[in-house]
């Protein structure tokens, strides 16, 4: 009795820990990838960003599954069987490989042309292109409360972008702005999300290769594709000024923020619920935008207000069903 006891209060206490670490990863993320986009200095290269953190991606899964399998040995007989044995498998994986590659670079443009607290209201689009495909591709049916859910999310989402289209624009250094940009590479970013994240779950569901694995095969692939959109869009300032021109402690940090995201999640994501990580999500957007104020000179508007609160309503909403019963809001991409 006493041992289930102690068991319930660490569950109990994982998930808030769980809440905390969700919360502080997507408010960092977003207000991270801003302030890189449009503070002074050489502007790095986002291309060889999202080559850094898939290496990083990569490295760490390899080391998850070297702990899971027992020895360097073990790693590589793993590999061997269930990568390079299997190249129709492997061949399959190329597609929300190429799809993440191009979605992380489409979010380093949308950051470069929205405030953070708009870019992050406007990513959970995600949350309706993921329940479309799921519809589509996984056959999903969805309740009455999450369709009602996803029209909040739109009007909510919608709203945002007329408040912050009609109101006073605020001057960055870097790169000129322009919302219209930012709004198509984000919503372009929201369907390929939730594209490769149902195609993804898909894979996972239909063989026996763990989660961390699929992430190795995920990165491998990943890996020459964000080379060569490198070498296609950089190609001549990389050959001039080096591939990583513009990098400083804070870009790692960016780096080993953007790789280390999708890995929390994945640890955390079994001790919290729906409604809990819908509670992180939308807890982050109330950080981002009061942050984007002190930091950004954001300036809030009753109309902003109510299409954040919409897309945070319908979060809770889209989440408050039983397990069995929702579309999958997020992925066990790393």
């Amino acid at each position: 009795m006493k041992f289930s006891t102690e068991t319930s209060k660490k569950t109990h206490m994982l998930k808030y820990v769980s809440l905390v670490v969700l919360t502080v990863q997507n408010a960092l993320l977003g207000l991270s990838m801003r302030y890189a986009r449009t503070r002074d200095g050489d502007m790095f290269l986002s291309s060889t960003a999202v080559v850094m953190s898939e290496i990083v991606k990569l490295i760490t899964c390899l080391i998850i599954v070297y702990v899971e399998t027992g020895g360097i040995v073990q790693l590589l007989e793993a590999i061997d069987k269930q990568i390079i044995q299997q190249p129709m498998d492997t061949l399959k994986v190329c597609v929300p490989s190429f799809v993440y590659v191009i979605q992380n670079n489409l979010l380093y443009v949308s950051a470069s042309h929205l405030d953070a607290a708009t870019y992050q209201v406007t990513y959970q689009l995600k949350i309706l292109t993921t329940a479309m495909f799921a519809v589509l591709i996984l056959k999903k049916e969805l309740l009455k409360t999450q369709w009602i859910s996803l029209v909040m999310l739109v009007g909510g989402v919608v709203l945002v972008q007329l408040a912050q289209s009609s109101g006073s624009s605020h001057v960055h250094s870097g790169p000129e702005q322009n919302r219209l940009i930012g709004f198509m590479a984000a919503l372009s970013a929201c369907v390929l999300s939730g594209f490769a994240g149902i195609f993804f779950e898909k894979m996972l569901k239909g063989s026996d290769i763990t989660v961390w694995m699929r992430n190795v095969q995920l990165s491998v692939c990943s890996i020459p594709f964000a080379l060569l959109s490198c070498f296609v869009y950089d190609g001549d300032i990389i050959s001039k000024q080096g591939f990583f021109f513009g990098y400083d402690k804070f870009v790692y940090y960016l780096v080993l923020l953007q790789a280390g995201g999708g890995l929390i999640v994945a640890v955390v994501v079994k001790f919290a619920d729906n409604i809990l990580k819908g509670f992180a999500t939308s807890l982050a957007i109330v950080i981002s935008c009061v942050a984007s104020i002190y930091i950004f000179s954001f300036h809030l508007t009753a109309q902003f207000t109510l299409g954040a609160a919409f897309v945070i309503g319908s979060i809770f909403l889209y989440g408050h069903t039983p397990k069995k019963n929702t579309a999958p809001t997020s992925t066990h991409r790393v």
